[in-house]
């Protein structure tokens, strides 16, 4: 119930890619494997912490098999469910985030081969950072300050240095957030840029050819009617 996000992964290693979905209202991901022509299995479900909002798969403990990755809204937590093979999950491991966590990516910021784990707290107006020790495991979370109800994140190496940058929407400013990565796994203070009216997700692509990635923006700005695609050009 509530499916609010979803990733398309091969999570069995039979190169079709498979559905993996974070249901809101149950408390759950739901696994759906692709048996072949575009055909599904009936569901699997396992249980996350409550209310997950965002989803991400990607390998954190290094055993070339896709891990699920929640960020759940109500907790205030990431979920983390280890792939034991064969299309199938261990429990739940969570971990703090900043309060109201409604977006995840998992990347490797501090350039150790290990990915970590980003969370957008939208009521907290922060961004977590747990650093991947090693085995699927995290550090507890380093919070920085960002705009007003971030909503969504990116994580993207946006001034070409080979170090990833954290990029959000934030409805409530409305702005962009950028933080740049220190090489280290730390960031600097953020740097705002204006945006649209309600700028729920951001995406980065080099749109003019100019080598330079640039931000879009979906903006929801149900008060005023109004919804539409924000484009920020990298200078």
């Amino acid at each position: 119930n509530g499916s609010f996000s979803a990733a398309v992964v091969d999570v069995n290693n039979d190169n079709k890619p498979d559905i993996i979905v974070a249901n809101y209202a149950s408390n759950t991901v739901s696994i759906l494997i692709n048996t072949g022509n575009g055909i599904f299995s009936i569901r699997n479900n396992y249980s996350t912490d409550s209310f997950p909002r965002s989803v991400a798969v990607v390998d954190v403990n290094n055993d070339n098999q896709p891990d699920i990755i929640t960020a759940n809204y109500a907790s205030n937590t990431v979920s983390i469910l280890l792939n034991t093979g064969n299309a199938t999950f261990s429990s739940q491991i969570n971990y703090p985030t900043g309060n109201g966590s409604y977006s995840v990516a998992v990347v490797d910021v501090n350039s150790d081969n290990k990915p970590d784990i980003i969370t957008a707290n939208n009521d907290a107006n922060t961004v977590s950072v747990a650093l991947n020790i090693g085995n699927g495991t995290f550090s507890s979370q380093t919070s920085y300050s960002i705009g007003s109800y971030p909503r969504s994140i990116t994580v993207f190496d946006i001034n070409s240095d080979s170090k990833p940058d954290i990029i959000t929407g934030e409805t409530g400013g409305p702005t962009i957030g950028v933080l740049l990565n220190k090489g280290n796994g730390t960031f600097y203070s953020k740097i705002s840029y204006s945006a649209g009216n309600y700028p729920y997700s951001v995406a980065i692509a080099d749109l003019n050819n100019d080598n330079k990635p640039d931000i879009v923006t979906a903006n929801n700005d149900a008060i005023n009617g109004a919804n539409y695609v924000g484009i920020l050009f990298h200078c």
